[in-house]
């Protein structure tokens, strides 16, 4: 497995910010930093299957939002589930939904593929929308604050600065074990997969299979980010599950850099920061992040991580901040 500097370089930057925040007491941009950590979870998932499985799903909020329903729906009703016992909920929800959709859509290739998981997402967040026990239009709020038990110690959520730091752990645990899959066999395949799905059909593999896997375990990954939301803000809501999430966390991927996985991480804090310093100037924020997107399959098509990789080892690093192999 290469040392990607990149890594460092965001987990030194995570760790100067929280202290600074922890020095000033600042908490708005602490929160807002943590949200962006957490959509790098969901952006993650989308790396998965579009970088390494070419499957481009447009319905990865579905997973995202039922992790955070999940665990919205069992600490509301008993706080005394925890947080990893709502993450377990989570987990297994998330697989056998997965399971179920993922072996009817993956039947399906290219643009069907990617309208299915769109459709199946609206169809769900709209039903969603309308069953009133889940809280309707409103969503469900006033989820309690937690403290995560390490057995030898615990981490409160409730302290802005914890929040963030835990964020950063679980989506940095996730990066390492997408990062491990990818250079096992299995991770081989699903690259060839991408590469020339009937090639590895020739080959004696069954591609739908590993699709499968591959569409499980994204699946997983965004309930964990989506485990961490409502414990953020303390509500969940439909619009979790909507269109504009999974588009988002494509934007976050194609910024990075699709097939990088460091890539929609940084993408993720990219586009949470220009939606909430361009929304100060103008309402119409979409605007620009969307130029910004344009531009960046234009003139980056291979995201922001890709372009300094395709340049050489010590401008790379220059570029990214100076940090050392």
């Amino acid at each position: 497995m290469k040392r990607e500097p990149l890594v460092a370089v965001l987990f030194v930057a995570a760790l100067v910010f929280a202290v600074i925040a922890w020095a000033t007491h600042e908490t708005f941009y602490l929160r807002l930093a943590t949200e962006g950590v957490i959509l790098a979870g969901l952006a993650l998932s989308v790396d998965l299957l579009l970088g390494y499985t070419g499957l481009f799903s447009l319905g990865q909020a579905l997973y995202f939002g039922l992790g955070a329903y999940v665990t919205a729906l069992l600490l509301l009703h008993d706080p005394g589930w925890g947080f990893w016992g709502a993450l377990i909920c989570s987990l297994l929800a998330s697989s056998l939904v997965a399971l179920i959709v993922g072996a009817v859509v993956i039947r399906s290739r290219g643009v069907y593929f990617i309208l299915i998981t769109f459709g199946l997402a609206q169809v769900v967040a709209t039903s969603v929308y309308n069953i009133r026990r889940l809280g309707g239009s409103d969503g469900l709020t006033g989820i309690p604050v937690l403290k995560v038990n390490f057995l030898l110690f615990h981490v409160d959520l409730g302290n802005p600065v914890s929040f963030f730091l835990f964020a950063v752990a679980v989506i940095g645990i996730l990066y390492a074990l997408l990062s491990y899959l990818i250079h096992t066999p299995l991770g081989h395949v699903l690259v060839a997969i991408r590469s020339n799905d009937q090639r590895v059909r020739f080959l004696g593999y069954d591609s739908w299979r590993y699709k499968l896997v591959s569409y499980v375990v994204a699946a997983d990954v965004a309930a964990v980010a989506g485990t961490l939301y409502p414990l953020l803000r303390g509500f969940v809501s439909p619009e979790l599950m909507y269109f504009g999430v999974s588009a988002d966390a494509v934007i976050m991927t194609i910024i990075g850099g699709v097939g990088t996985l460091i890539g929609p991480i940084y993408g993720s804090l990219i586009l949470i920061a220009l939606k909430t310093f361009i929304s100060g100037w103008t309402q119409h924020h979409g605007l620009v992040v969307g130029a910004v997107f344009i531009a960046t399959v234009i003139f980056l098509p291979a995201g922001l991580v890709g372009f300094l990789r395709t340049r050489s080892p010590r401008t790379a690093v220059k570029a990214a901040g100076g940090a050392h192999e």
